[in-house]
């Protein structure tokens, strides 16, 4: 049995894309995170140190998506998942990458790529 931390909205200015345009001008993420962790250690210990310190990983989650660009948001993606595993504590990680300012030619309101890791 796992238990759930989420993180949801996390919003960064970044430079990912395909296009020169993305890549030189920037444009607004949101990323949203859940973690599969085991929180009855914190739960008995009523202690930070026995759990994931979200506050810490969102500031590390933003410093990705406005750090090294990369072209495909499936690359940022997997980068993020990556460090929410870099966790001993973490089992799995699902992260949704939101892309509202992609370059669609048709009105729409989202694009999102959404991945699933787990510890191998």
């Amino acid at each position: 049995m796992t238990d759930r931390i989420e993180l949801r909205g996390l919003t960064a200015r970044g430079r990912h894309g395909w296009f020169d345009h993305e890549r030189e001008n920037g444009q607004l993420f949101r990323v949203d995170v859940a973690l599969s962790v085991d929180t009855r250690a914190a739960a008995r210990s009523d202690d930070l140190t026995d759990t994931v310190d979200y506050g810490s990983l969102a500031e590390r989650v933003v410093g990705l998506v406005s750090g090294e660009p990369v072209r495909l948001v499936e690359t940022l993606a997997q980068r993020i998942a990556d460090l929410c595993l870099d966790d001993p504590r973490v089992e799995a990680a699902e992260v949704t990458v939101h892309k509202p300012e992609a370059p669609v030619t048709v009105p729409f309101d989202d694009v999102t790529v959404t991945i699933r890791r787990a510890r191998t």
